[in-house]
């Protein structure tokens, strides 16, 4: 009987020490600790990490780099997760109570011109072909459709001097592009005949 006493007395001090030791955290601080809202012990990111990896992956925005470095504690890492998914996922709104959203000075200014510069070159994209980019318009008469895509890109032949061996680059690639124009023509004249019938 006087073990069963001595364990209950135990367990009732040990869970008052916890108690006592979890509320004085937050009291000093006036809010959780990072670790308690975050649901992990986050490690140390200088600015010079999350700086690192937004440099190889500008189009990722600051704050997924920072929360998964703060899993992490490693660049490496991360940009190894980027490189596999393609992307970070969003931190949850906990961490906006920790680490609140700054305002980078430079950040906010680049975003639009890029946006501003892809937009411009999308319509560009779209409305510049393959046939004006390798400037091709005189040749899109010529009809000499090859059969297999040896014969459309030619054989390469090692030339002597760099000049020789970009000339002959470009005119395979003209080939290749009047070949693919003919293809898309006549698959469009196929499917226009069937559609009529």
């Amino acid at each position: 009987m006087g073990e069963v006493v001595n364990v209950l007395v135990a367990v009732a001090v040990i869970v008052l020490v916890v108690r006592w030791a979890s509320s004085g955290s937050k009291e000093s601080g006036g809010t959780a600790s990072p670790s308690a809202v975050l649901g992990f012990r986050p490690k140390n990111v200088t600015p010079e990490m999350v700086e690192t990896v937004h440099s190889m992956f500008p189009d990722i925005p600051s704050d997924n780099i920072r929360y998964d470095l703060l899993r992490t504690g490693n660049v490496q890492q991360t940009s190894n997760k980027i490189l596999e998914r393609g992307f970070l996922p969003a931190p949850p709104p906990a961490y906006y109570t920790v680490y609140p959203r700054t305002a980078e000075p430079a950040a906010p200014a680049q975003p639009p011109a890029a946006g501003a510069a892809n937009a411009n070159s999308s319509k560009a994209k779209k409305t510049d072909n393959l046939i004006s980019r390798y400037h091709l318009e005189g040749k899109t008469s010529i009809t000499s459709v090859s059969t297999t895509p040896e014969e459309v890109g030619g054989k390469a032949v090692w030339e002597d001097t760099a000049e020789k061996r970009e000339a002959s680059l470009r005119e395979r690639k003209a080939r290749m592009v009047l070949a693919a124009r003919e293809r898309l023509l006549a698959q469009q004249a196929k499917e226009a005949g069937s559609s009529s019938s």
